[in-house]
């Protein structure tokens, strides 16, 4: 891995509200809500135990965005729907398709945001990512930071024209179970679980399938990433430190998981935007761990 500074970090990888204010007019800017709504699930989804339901986020971005914001469709239109769990990684041709209709091609520059949490935006970041386009961002601490400050909200509609997006996917920026059990015994390899505490020792009453967590991993909950006060990223010396005291730094490749590839996604983007470039996305995460009892876990 190689870490960089502070000063590409904030230009490349994250907006501030401030920023975002200022370049709204910006006729390359596409400015992306990415909200999608989770609910307990009291029942079992096609034979397995998923322990939420995730809808669209599309009504509270009715009600209100940024101004000149457009609506990304995780739920619907980015995730493998004929999948047999939610929020799949999408086909090549899915994902070209749905990014051409919201107005992303190779002039645009992206800014992402989540009205909830930050994953949601990572999520959209690690897909765009995957499929080689680089000219994206989060703005940093999200809806909750922009209405905040007091900056302005918006009900109009936006619909960007569409463009040609062109995919250029990055291998190895996902990986599947047989990857992830194969990474189980190498020393060198970094299985991080981006889940809350109680969930990853299984002292949580929330499962996907099977308490606990993918053997020989560790723990860095996505939302330890944030200012608890402002949902802004950590300062850089801190980010690292987290990692550090994982001995991520010390890996030749680092597989983050979670539930369901989401939270995932928030670390990934974090690490990637601290300079590691040797990260990849478990995408069927605990949903399709947890559900074969052939795969190893642990607890405690």
């Amino acid at each position: 891995m190689t870490v960089t500074g502070e000063e590409r970090l904030y230009s490349e990888f994250l907006v501030e509200t401030k920023w975002l204010e200022q370049h709204l007019d910006s006729p390359d800017l596409r400015v992306f809500d990415c909200t999608v709504n989770v609910m307990q699930n009291p029942d079992q989804v096609r034979g397995q135990q998923i322990p939420f339901i995730y809808q669209s986020g599309r009504g509270h971005f009715d009600d209100a965005h940024i101004p000149h914001a457009g609506f990304i469709d995780i739920v619907g239109k980015l995730s493998d729907t004929s999948a047999d769990l939610p929020l799949v990684l999408p086909s090549e041709q899915q994902f070209v398709e749905a990014m051409s209709n919201y107005g992303v091609g190779d002039g645009t520059r992206v800014v992402l945001y989540s009205s909830t949490e930050p994953n949601w935006a990572a999520r959209v970041w690690w897909l765009l990512y995957a499929f080689g386009f680089d000219n994206v961002a989060i703005l940093n601490g999200g809806w909750g930071k922009w209405t905040g400050e007091g900056r302005p909200v918006s009900t109009q509609a936006c619909a960007y024209t569409p463009e040609r997006f062109t995919a250029k996917p990055r291998l190895g920026a996902f990986v599947d179970k047989g990857e992830v059990l194969a990474a189980i015994g190498e020393d060198e390899i970094r299985i991080i679980n981006a889940l809350p505490s109680p969930i990853y020792t299984g002292a949580s009453n929330i499962t996907f399938g099977r308490k606990g967590r993918i053997a020989n991993s560790v723990n860095i909950p996505f939302d330890s990433l944030h200012d608890p006060n402002t949902g802004s990223y950590l300062p850089v010396d801190q980010l690292l430190r987290k990692f550090d005291e994982v001995s991520a730094s010390n890996a030749k490749q680092v597989i983050t998981y979670c539930g369901g590839g989401i939270a995932a996604a928030n670390n990934a983007f974090t690490l990637t935007m601290l300079g590691y470039d040797n990260v990849a996305v478990y995408d069927g995460s605990m949903l399709e761990w947890g559900n074969d009892a052939s795969l190893p876990m642990e607890m405690g």
